[in-house]
């Protein structure tokens, strides 16, 4: 039921959208389009980005407030390279 207000509210706005609209004679070019599309673009890519941020933060604060710790994570040792070449060269 409530989703149906919703999508009775969305509906009646556009058509009083539509009613209400004024036409603009006007051309748009090309290139214009282009720059139009870039600029959308760039703003869902930086809305993305602030809000994965904020994720990610939010999941850090909340692993430090339920003090959950990374038990399950399996830690491997250290890496130690061994160079024979450098050996014999000293």
């Amino acid at each position: 039921m409530k989703g149906y207000k919703i999508f009775h509210k969305i509906l009646t706005l556009f058509m009083a959208s539509q009613i209400f609209a004024v036409n603009a004679y006007a051309y748009i070019d090309v290139s214009a389009t282009t720059y139009l599309i870039q600029i959308g673009a760039g703003v869902i890519i930086a809305v993305s980005t602030v809000i994965g941020i904020l994720i990610t933060k939010m999941k850090k604060k909340a692993k430090e407030k339920l003090n959950i710790e990374f038990e399950k994570k399996e830690i491997e040792e250290e890496v130690v390279v061994y160079d024979l070449v450098d050996e014999k060269k000293k």
